[in-house]
């Protein structure tokens, strides 16, 4: 069972890091949203491999549509392991910390994952400022929801 003394530093992750999720679902939807109305176009001098059929963005650069995805699955699940998270702080019980931390470390893998695109994204350069917003909480995510997973631990 965490001490008492982390409940304070729990709390506060636990509002900090549903505040970021909620952001980057915000801006996912929102580039998800530009990419369904624009649809798939392919440049003339772009070729596809046989049965490739990415997610098209006409904002950022190849990683984006992965990136996005994933950011945005990352974050539906991060939301799911908050209200978990929640719970376990109104009842601070052992019973109910293993949820807490097996929901928090799914959303952490996840978060990882898709801070990995969020590096190939930035690397490969061309995006926006709403994707590098999206980034910048990606990356500053996974390190949130890590120190929270610890938290836990504590």
């Amino acid at each position: 069972m965490a001490s008492p003394q982390m409940r304070p530093v729990v709390s506060l992750l636990l509002v900090l890091n549903f505040c970021m999720y909620a952001i980057l679902l915000g801006i996912g939807g929102w580039a998800m949203n530009v990419a369904i109305d624009h649809g798939f176009i392919l440049g003339p001098e772009h070729e596809l491999p046989a049965h490739f059929s990415p997610i098209y963005f006409p904002m950022g650069n190849w990683a984006t549509g992965f990136f996005v995805t994933f950011t945005l699955i990352a974050g539906v699940v991060g939301i799911a392991s908050i209200l978990v998270g929640f719970d376990h702080y109104r009842a601070w019980e052992s019973a109910s910390k293993s949820a807490a931390i097996s929901s928090a470390l799914v959303a952490w893998t996840l978060t990882v994952l898709a801070m990995g695109f969020a590096w190939k994204e930035i690397e490969l350069e061309g995006r926006n400022v709403r994707l590098r917003t999206m980034e910048a909480f990606t990356i500053i995510l996974s390190v949130t929801q890590l120190v929270y997973v610890a938290a836990l631990y504590g």
